[in-house]
């Protein structure tokens, strides 16, 4: 796997960026397929000691350490449980007061940057709106609406959309057959969730049940019902509910039934203010 593999769109992007020095001190990454592993990248390319064509060279001790994530000048931050703390922004700062250890450039990589305190947030836009010349700012969010408009307006912002077709091949590389690897490369957010879902003892079940209950909305009821009680037993958690959404999303509009798939809206939606997965699964069918 590499970055042109997954992103081949930016990663010519940022080849150009580089070649020509034109780096900025603060970006945002919007969606998870490929973000962090960009980061990294460009971070090592301010670092390797043996450039290639302006990219680093992934080999070299200060490209290893960096993936690694045991290098000095390349921090990277996270949340602590759901929210990233203000003294955790503030003694990232006054590291930007710091000379480096390794060079002359810092790289500063935050990840779901949405979950930064509001104060946290507004701490950083000091840094973004008089960033040093040898530091850099990566910002990594799966949801940009979630952070502040004066960070997002400060920086560059980057999308990275789910690059379907390479999961999808990636899968089959693995062994599976065209029809699942298809399925699980359309409700899989990144590549790790994709081969999780491929060890998930229960995906088949799950996906035999749902082909029942849609083939039973509208011409067997009954039907559907007898597949609600299986489906509340099959998946009992909000991540493995949350699936059987996306599964049905999936299955509904390749059946091109629009208005079953906006009943799933509907019914997901009920099940977000906390109306039981059983209750939104009736309500689909009575609807």
């Amino acid at each position: 796997m590499t970055l042109a593999d997954l992103q081949p769109k930016i990663f010519q992007e940022f080849h150009h960026i580089l070649k020509t020095g034109r780096l900025s001190h603060a970006y945002l990454f919007s969606g998870n397929f490929g973000s962090y592993e960009m980061a990294l990248f460009l971070a090592q390319s301010q670092f390797c000691e043996n450039l290639q064509d302006s990219l680093p060279c992934g080999q070299c001790r200060e490209c290893r350490l960096i993936a690694e994530r045991d290098f000095s000048d390349v921090k990277v931050i996270e949340p602590q449980g759901n929210v990233i703390k203000t003294d955790t922004i503030r003694e990232l700062l006054r590291d930007f007061t710091r000379s480096g250890f390794e060079g002359k450039s810092q790289v500063f990589i935050i990840r779901d940057a949405d979950k930064m305190h509001i104060n946290a947030a507004n701490s950083l836009l000091k840094f973004i709106e008089e960033p040093q010349s040898s530091s850099y700012m990566i910002l990594l969010t799966s949801d940009e609406s979630k952070v502040l408009p004066t960070i997002k307006s400060r920086c560059q912002i980057f999308r990275f959309p789910k690059n379907q077709e390479y999961l999808k091949n990636r899968l089959e590389q693995n062994g599976l057959l065209k029809a699942k690897a298809s399925l699980i490369a359309a409700v899989a957010d990144d590549e790790a969730s994709a081969l999780a879902l491929t060890e998930m003892t229960k995906f088949d079940d799950l996906c035999r049940s749902l082909e029942k209950f849609i083939a039973g909305l509208d011409k067997d009821p009954d039907q559907s019902f007898l597949q609600v009680t299986r489906l509340a037993s099959l998946v009992t958690d909000k991540a493995e509910q949350d699936l059987a959404f996306k599964l049905l999303l999936v299955m509904l509009g390749r059946t091109r039934q629009p208005r079953q798939v906006t009943k799933v809206y509907q019914a997901r939606q009920m099940w977000l203010s906390n109306v039981s997965f059983q209750n939104v699964l009736e309500y689909m069918v009575l609807e």
